[in-house]
């Protein structure tokens, strides 16, 4: 199986989750709790987490030095005397910031093959990911595991609408997906922000919702309301079939009206332009920019 040297998606990378998930995934269960040289042990090269926070770091060496560690690694045996990290990156991180010179770990056999997929789908457990992280994460069990949705939904526990959602939401531009990242905008609001197919829209109501604090229920409504005025149904007036530079025109109009306009021209020249709105607040905020542009 190709693998791929990094997420190539520009955003965060995945935190490792409790080794119980790996547990639950072997076939075959650790017999006991080996004590391991931690100098034997090697990093996973398919760690999905590339990011660790140092302070944090620092805090868990400080507990490993007063009561250990408390959640043994998971390893696999590599060759004699060498063992390869499966799961708990950062505990091994911290054990060698605490001098530490043996680990408590599981030893597991598991192949290169297995190892992504595990380490992906630990992930994906964890309670602290933000939802762009856990869409990358599905995203490559498809292209690197070859798993289907079907199957990811047996592996992680999650229904298969709930993975499709988050698959979603890698369609969002980036700079949305940077704003769902930094917790601009929720789970809520970029799933009514997709709804909505052209680009230039998804980053005028992006744009609306940090700008005037929107809740989800109000970005659902302009997201209906955009879509209820949606492309008309004579095939001679769709998008499809819209010269190139009345799509540019189009998009130029929606920027400035900061709206989605709907824009229709027949092959005798004939058309209408349709500029929707939400809200009484929105159409004083139309009138107002038509207002400037006398």
């Amino acid at each position: 199986m190709a693998r791929k040297s990094a997420l190539g998606r520009g955003l965060g990378a995945l935190i490792e989750n409790a080794d119980e998930v790996t547990q639950r995934r072997e076939t075959k269960p650790a017999a006991s709790i080996n004590e391991i040289e931690i100098d034997k042990i090697e990093v996973n090269p398919w760690q999905p987490r590339t990011k660790f926070d140092e302070e944090r770091l620092l805090e868990l060496s400080e507990s490993i030095k007063q009561i250990g560690i408390v959640q043994p690694l998971t390893l696999r045996q590599i060759g004699p005397n060498k063992y390869q990290l499966i799961a708990g990156e950062r505990r091994y991180r911290a054990s060698k910031l605490a001098s530490l010179e043996k680990v408590p770990a599981y030893v597991r056999t598991a192949d290169d093959d297995t190892m992504l997929e595990m380490a992906l789908v630990e992930n994906i457990q964890r309670e602290d990911l933000d939802p762009i992280e856990v869409a990358i994460s599905y995203q490559r069990l498809i292209d690197e595991c070859k798993l289907t949705q079907e199957s990811m939904s047996e592996r992680v526990g999650k229904k298969r609408s709930t993975i499709a959602n988050y698959l979603r939401l890698l369609k969002l531009p980036a700079e949305v997906q940077l704003g769902l990242v930094e917790k601009h905008i929720s789970m809520g609001h970029a799933r009514a922000i997709v709804s909505v197919e052209d680009s230039n829209a998804q980053l005028m109501i992006f744009a609306e919702t940090i700008k005037n604090d929107l809740s989800v229920r109000k970005v659902e409504q302009m997201v209906r309301d955009l879509n209820n005025g949606g492309e008309e149904k004579n095939p001679v007036k769709s998008k499809k079939n819209l010269p190139k530079e009345y799509e540019a025109l189009k998009s130029q109009l929606s920027t400035f009206f900061r709206t989605n306009i709907q824009f229709s021209r027949a092959d005798d020249g004939k058309g209408k332009i349709v500029i929707p709105f939400g809200s009484d607040e929105d159409l004083e905020k139309i009138i107002s920019i038509l207002d400037k542009a006398k």
